[in-house]
């Protein structure tokens, strides 16, 4: 669900290898060889020593067996494929069904331990690293993953799977498969310390099941993992079966203990959340995490919820929240001018949306890194400042002299005054009332959008907006469609504007890319949703994924941030810090919730 060490033991078997393949050429040499390593972060030294037995946020002796039942609110799947742009994936394939070489924990920035990879090797500019199979990884056909796998799935990946594996990857020069359990990838002319560790989050695909298969047209037929569990029972677009693999390789692995704890984890599709709110209130399923503040404050209510049948929590979290929002097709000529996007915000009243629709559940967002050290706030100062200090050219004057703030209707403050500064922005940008209609003044062009919904349940946000815009004589329609059609609309950046999430982790990289640097404005299926193609922005993207040290890195992503607000590309709406959660009391759960939120797959039934 929804998101480095002391060298192990087998440093000193692998360094001992070392001397005795290696001439002794001289000190200096030696010392500048990369020693295998159990772990790595990203800044620093990982948490977690060589052959630790199980991560802290989990119970290692955790029983296995029982089911898990959740549900998902789409219109189906017709994919098992979840690396390429053609069709929708089921629920939980990439999860459940694959492994990676490295696993993430969640108590930690950014650290990752050994799992397909016994140990890796990066020098201390992380111009290369190097993965060491484990000798017994396999896929769930039995057959060992090899070197040739790994590189395979690179290859497929970045060629055939998603856009985003292309951007995501784009600094790897070369892989070498150097022996049966042993591949190199070397990176271009880069300083990218993240790479390491996001190749070890490569789903490793087996190369001699995709030998005589066409990757994007494999449909409905199950292929072959490596992960904990693998397809069972699926009726197609309606649900889906995973069974956990008995004899699973990695299960005693201290990144795998205490996880992946039910014998089946079932999903079922449901078109509308109302019905399957009401199915999860009858058992139909177990867990269900709670998005609407609604729901949550009127909702769960009733006897199973007074007599513990059915237990409601709201777990504190420490995640970023990122950043969600109306957000702007910058593509779209109505959206293109900076001052009507700036000038729009002003006709979303958060403080009453949040009082009469979600019960003051909700904290306003003003940060794409929300709840988190790397938002921005105040004016630039400092390192930051000289960060920004060679683009001022470039940038609008208010990034330096404004702190961000959306606009409000807090204290004195109407939404009456705050729809008289739009009509001023609006007047600025060239746009006049004529007829009782917003129109640009030169081309008579009526200034009219169109936001795209899935969720009915969202109309009742976006339905006041519109409204209040329409005072401005700004016509706004709004489009509900179904989840697959909105799926392929926004892989083609069909739309004027849209309510998306842009999820952030603690240590923003190569990710950053894919939402907006130039570069992916073009790739359809990037998440560059907004079409952001500024030169600033992909500086700064590029010194964001170079920062050498996490207080670099803070000072940087602040200066991005800055940056994407100031250029007004989305009406920021609302955050939560804590996980709205139910379920019924069959469920367990580990009694520590790592700083990432809450895992259901920590969790278990009771014997």
């Amino acid at each position: 669900m929804t998101r480095t060490r002391k060298a192990s033991s087998l440093t000193s078997f692998f360094s001992a290898l070392a001397l005795i393949a290696t001439p002794l050429i001289s000190p200096v040499s030696l010392a500048d060889e990369a020693m295998p390593e159990h772990g790595i972060a990203m800044h620093g030294v990982p948490k977690y020593p060589a052959g630790f037995s199980h991560f802290e946020y989990v119970n290692p002796d955790a029983p296995k067996g029982g089911s898990l039942k959740m549900a998902v609110v789409a219109n189906g799947f017709d994919s098992f494929n979840p690396f390429h742009i053609r069709g929708v994936a089921a629920a939980g394939i990439s999860t459940y069904l694959y492994d990676t070489l490295l696993e993430s924990s969640d108590d930690e920035p950014f650290s990752a331990y050994g799992l397909i990879a016994e140990s890796l090797e990066t020098p201390e500019d992380r111009s290369y690293v190097v993965f060491n199979l484990r000798e017994q990884a396999r896929f769930q056909d039995g057959e060992p993953i090899t070197a040739e796998d790994v590189k395979f799935s690179f290859d497929k990946l970045t060629t055939e799977g998603h856009p985003f594996f292309r951007n995501y990857y784009a600094d790897v020069n070369k892989v070498t498969v150097e022996s049966p359990r042993r591949v190199r990838f070397d990176f271009g002319d880069t300083s990218n310390r993240e790479l390491p560790l996001i190749l070890g989050q490569m789903p490793i695909l087996p190369k001699h099941y995709w030998a005589d298969r066409e990757f994007g047209k494999n449909g409905l037929n199950p292929p072959v993992g490596s992960g904990p569990y693998r397809i069972g029972e699926f009726e197609a677009g309606r649900s889906i079966t995973y069974q956990r693999v008995e004899d699973y390789w990695a299960k005693d692995l201290g990144v795998r203990k205490g996880r992946f704890n039910f014998d089946q984890i079932n999903y079922d599709y449901y078109t509308d959340d109302t019905v399957a709110l009401e199915a999860f209130k009858a058992g139909s399923f177990d867990f269900r995490l709670e998005s609407s503040a609604k729901n949550w404050a009127t909702a769960y209510t009733g006897e199973r919820f007074e007599n513990g049948t059915i237990t409601k929590e709201a777990i504190e979290h420490h995640r970023p929240s990122g950043m969600q929002g109306f957000a702007f097709n910058t593509r779209k000529e109505v959206f293109s001018d900076p001052l009507v996007r700036e000038a729009l915000a002003y006709g979303f009243d958060f403080q009453w949306a949040n009082k009469n629709l979600f019960f003051d559940q909700y904290t306003r967002t003003d940060s794409f890194f929300e709840n988190s050290d790397l938002a921005s706030s105040g004016l630039p100062e400092g390192r930051e400042l000289e960060i920004l200090e060679p683009f001022r050219e470039q940038l609008p004057e208010d990034v330096f002299t404004e702190e961000y703030q959306p606009p409000t209707t807090e204290g004195e403050q109407t939404l009456r005054q705050n729809l008289r500064t739009a009509m001023e922005l609006l007047a600025s940008a060239g746009y006049e009332i004529r007829e009782g209609k917003m129109v640009h003044s030169e081309t008579g062009k009526p200034l009219a959008f169109e936001i795209l919904l899935f969720q009915k349940s969202f109309e009742r946000v976006v339905l006041p907006f519109k409204n209040n815009l329409g005072r401005l004589g700004v016509d706004v329609t709004v489009r509900l469609v179904d989840s697959n059609q909105y799926v392929q609309r926004l892989r083609e950046f069909d739309f004027d504007m849209i309510t998306q999430v842009f999820g952030q982790s603690d240590s923003p990289g190569n990710e950053q890319r894919d939402y907006w640097h130039s570069s992916t404005v073009d790739a359809k299926g990037s998440r560059n949703y907004m079409g952001v193609s500024d030169p600033v922005v992909d500086e700064l993207v590029h010194r964001v994924i170079q920062a050498p040290d996490r207080e670099e890195l803070v000072h940087r992503v602040r200066a991005l941030d800055r940056v994407l607000l100031h250029s007004h590309y989305v009406i920021p709406h609302w955050h939560l810090r804590s996980d709205r959660v139910a379920y019924w009391n069959h469920l367990q759960r580990p009694a520590e919730t790592p700083k990432n939120g809450i895992d259901v797959d920590n969790w278990w039934a009771k014997p």
